[in-house]
């Protein structure tokens, strides 16, 4: 059985993309199980923090999560055409310290989707994604893309996908990420 861990990139409780990693754990899996993880609770990132402190507990219950899962995906918003602060900062501590970054990222496969009320989903975000991914020694699933275009009227009030030509899109991406991971 292959698992994964989807990483919501977003704070927001309303998040969209918070929403579409729920409806990916929602899907009929076969031979793959999927995990919902967060960024809350990760501090700005902060050397000085990092050499008084070390490594906060909600980075190094992340890292663990990351370790154990066969593939990652990352469910990341677009902020201003770009990566989302709050994410790139939760993967600027999961590779500190830097000793770590090969047992966290290195040949892990790393797959890219994401939801937006514009039009254009998160092609930017997730194309800005590709090359930190490429410095951390990441497999980059390039079988499939996921950018849900005007993703709030996919979604009723209870934050529930209700669209069924994204979730197919959805599982579809699932399972091959799933094999891609399985393949490792």
């Amino acid at each position: 059985m292959v698992t994964l861990l989807g990483i919501s990139g977003s704070l927001r409780k309303g998040s969209l993309n918070t929403a579409l990693l729920h409806a990916a754990t929602q899907l009929p899996a076969e031979g793959y199980t999927i995990e919902a993880a967060g960024i809350q609770g990760i501090p700005l990132y902060d050397g000085d923090l990092e050499a008084a402190e070390g490594i906060p507990d909600a980075v190094t219950a992340l890292k663990d999560k990351i370790q154990a899962a066969d593939g990652v995906i990352l469910f990341t918003p677009e902020y201003n055409n770009g990566i989302p602060g709050a994410f790139k900062n939760t993967i600027d501590w999961l590779s500190r310290p830097s000793s770590d970054i090969a047992k966290v990222f290195g040949g892990k496969p790393f797959a890219l989707v994401g939801a937006s009320p514009g039009n254009f989903g998160t092609l930017l975000s997730q194309n800005a994604w590709l090359p930190v991914l490429h410095t951390l020694g990441c497999r980059t699933f390039s079988e499939k893309r996921l950018m849900v275009s005007k993703a709030h009227t996919l979604f009723d009030a209870q934050g529930k996908l209700n669209d069924e030509a994204t979730a197919k899109r959805l599982g579809d991406l699932l399972a091959a990420f799933a094999k891609f991971a399985e393949e490792r």
